[in-house]
């Protein structure tokens, strides 16, 4: 991607992610991983507290920024919205608990938070797309999760017709939608049904719109760059590879699509 050879630190993408809870530490540390493959310039992690090490030790890039507790809660809201007001975009979501206390928390950062915003997993609840209305925000469910917020992927074409919400359904073939607009990507392989490929897109996706891509053009970027992963990562594993085998092929893959 093309960036101002003048630029300084900070001026090529802030990404926060949101995301954890007790039982799962893994999926918005897939996220913040993919968002720094991007080439963002810094990553900011709010995560459960038990979690703290893990974020720290997967890179030194990392500025983490744990929950008050080891589930995400009303006490968290306040310092996570003022991070988001400084940040390029942000990821919520991987990970998080379905508690009534974590999921009334989450819905409020999304009504609230004033950057663009790449809900996943637990932000894609029957709130959320009332509360994306007039907000930059990309959804990336899958088709449960679309069933689940009580949408007809069919009618999406139309919901997104003058709207500032751009849709990643992921399914064999990824499609995108966004103001009447879509797209198809096909590709990749059985592999990616292994944990952590979803949190990574949404990561990706991030990382792309913090450094100036819109929304659609990031989603299909971001789509076709892990199906082309897998693709490549099958010749040498078969389907035994891994997502962090999945980010590490992002930049050289980004070279390619820029």
């Amino acid at each position: 991607m093309q960036r101002n050879p003048s630029s300084h630190k900070g001026e090529n993408g802030k990404v926060a992610v949101i995301g954890g809870s007790l039982h799962q530490h893994g999926a918005p540390l897939f996220s913040a991983l993919a968002a720094e493959a991007s080439g963002v310039d810094l990553i900011y992690v709010c995560n459960p507290l038990l979690h703290h090490e893990a974020a720290m030790e997967q890179s030194l890039n990392f500025q983490v920024y744990c929950f008050q507790g080891n589930d995400l809660s009303k006490n968290d809201i306040n310092g996570i919205l003022e991070l988001l007001a400084t940040m390029d975009s942000a990821v919520i979501g991987p990970g998080l608990a379905r508690t009534k206390e974590s999921l009334e928390a989450t819905i409020n950062i999304v009504s609230e938070a004033s950057c663009p915003l790449v809900c996943d997993a637990t932000a894609l609840q029957p709130e959320t797309w009332k509360l994306a209305q007039g907000k930059t925000i990309v959804l990336t469910p899958h088709l449960g999760e679309l069933e689940r917020m009580g949408i007809d992927q069919k009618n999406l074409p139309k919901l997104t017709q003058g709207s500032s919400i751009t849709v990643l359904v992921k399914s064999e073939t990824d499609t995108v939608y966004a103001n009447g607009n879509m797209q198809e990507i096909k590709g990749g392989n059985a592999g990616l049904t292994v944990g952590g490929t979803g949190d990574a897109l949404a990561g990706l996706i991030a990382g792309l719109v913090a450094q100036g891509r819109a929304p659609f053009d990031a989603c299909i970027m971001a789509s076709t760059i892990i199906k082309r992963a897998g693709s490549l990562l099958s010749q040498e594993f078969g389907y035994s590879y891994t997502t962090r085998n999945v980010i590490t092929k992002i930049p050289h893959l980004l070279t390619t699509l820029s």
